[in-house]
């Protein structure tokens, strides 16, 4: 008989912002934005529950944060300060297991199934973890516990700040079923519209659907969303995984030949892909503009760079450009997307491995991992 698999997602809570926190006792219970000037066009890196409060939130232009909230403190990023608490983070996660999956500098898995520790609670080891990373950080941990790695990541984010939830293999049914649907990773606001037009609200109303039906609905993702929602998930904590691109698109409501539309959607994509990029402490060497036009050709134009790059601005600047280099303007725009690849990491010249894409975007690079 199978061993049943003990996994445990750990999330830092604000993980810039509070090292901004800790630093300067002054911006405790003060809304903290890591990220851009307010007058630039800066995006939101990460920001305190204080400042989310005023409904700010990662990969939003600081410019918008700041119309929020005028009197938050707007920070640069101290990205050496952050690796340095994040080595300290995943040298307390080795103490316990050599199977960890970093997924950012501050989240990972970890398969706890074999632990180095003489007792094997995956809740109390949980509880442990969270409990030595603020001995020796200062710094809270939310935990997420169950048999595998979409339920572990889901439940992590279910008691945040300083939150532990375990669910066990026999809760997961029920746990998945009553879960709303934006709830699930990998469904973002885009698809949850979606399936809310097709009636699908909660975990139930999805496991109601056959996977030809989903695979009809939503292409190829349609097998993964019949899986998960049955709680099935085999893939393993990766301690070496390589991921080669993130990115993010959209769909438009109505297709649009507007130039000045595409370029507030292609100024949004870099908000959301540099935030995406400063999280995962990377930068990028190649960008990728991707169009499908309203009869439904689809076209893509990339720019590859002599140095990397991971700044909005630049992002936005190269893309604009490749913009220009199409139809747009002359013929309908019905998808907008925004990629960038040859990633590497801030402090060495290797690759580096990421986490799953933006919600919304295609899940296909998920499904290839399984």
């Amino acid at each position: 008989m199978d061993k049943i698999r003990k996994i445990i997602h750990i999330d830092m809570d604000a993980f810039y912002a509070s090292i901004e926190q800790l630093d300067n006792p002054e911006l405790k219970g003060e809304p903290v934005i890591v990220g851009g000037r307010p007058d630039s066009r800066g995006v939101v890196a990460a920001c305190s529950y204080e400042a989310r409060a005023f409904g700010i939130h990662s990969a939003m232009p600081s410019s918008k944060a700041y119309q929020l909230c005028p009197h938050a403190f707007f920070i640069r990023p101290r990205m050496e300060r952050y690796r340095e608490m994040s080595q300290i983070i995943m040298t307390i996660f080795k103490s316990y297991t050599d199977v960890i999956e970093p997924l950012s500098l501050d989240e990972a898995f970890l398969d706890i199934t074999d632990t180095k520790k003489k007792y094997n609670s995956a809740t109390l080891l949980a509880q442990e973890i969270c409990s030595s990373i603020y001995e020796k950080t200062g710094l809270t941990a939310s935990a997420g516990v169950s048999s595998n790695k979409f339920v572990a990541k889901i439940a992590s984010d279910l008691n945040k700040p300083n939150g532990i939830s375990v669910i066990p293999p026999s809760e997961i049914p029920l746990f998945l079923e009553q879960l709303p649907i934006g709830k699930f990773f990998g469904v973002g606001k885009v698809t949850e519209k979606k399936m809310h037009r097709y009636g699908i609200y909660t975990g139930a109303d999805l496991k109601k659907r056959s996977s030809e039906d989903l695979t009809r609905l939503f292409g190829k993702n349609g097998r993964f969303y019949f899986e998960i929602v049955r709680g099935i998930d085999s893939r393993p904590v990766r301690t070496h995984r390589t991921r080669k691109s993130i990115g993010t698109e959209k769909t438009l409501g109505s297709d649009t030949a507007k130039i000045d539309e595409l370029e507030s959607l292609l100024s949004n994509a870099a908000a959301r892909v540099a935030a995406s990029l400063m999280k995962k402490d990377v930068r990028c060497k190649t960008v990728t503009l991707k169009l499908r036009y309203n009869d439904f050709t689809t076209i893509t134009r990339s720019k590859s760079l002599p140095q990397p790059i991971y700044e909005v601005d630049d992002l936005f600047q190269i893309s604009s450009k490749l913009l220009a280099t199409t139809q747009a303007g002359k013929r309908k725009v019905r998808l907008i997307g925004l990629s960038v690849s040859n990633l590497l990491s801030n402090d060495s010249k290797g690759p580096i491995q990421l986490s799953l894409p933006f919600p919304d975007q295609p899940l296909s690079s998920y499904l290839n991992d399984r």
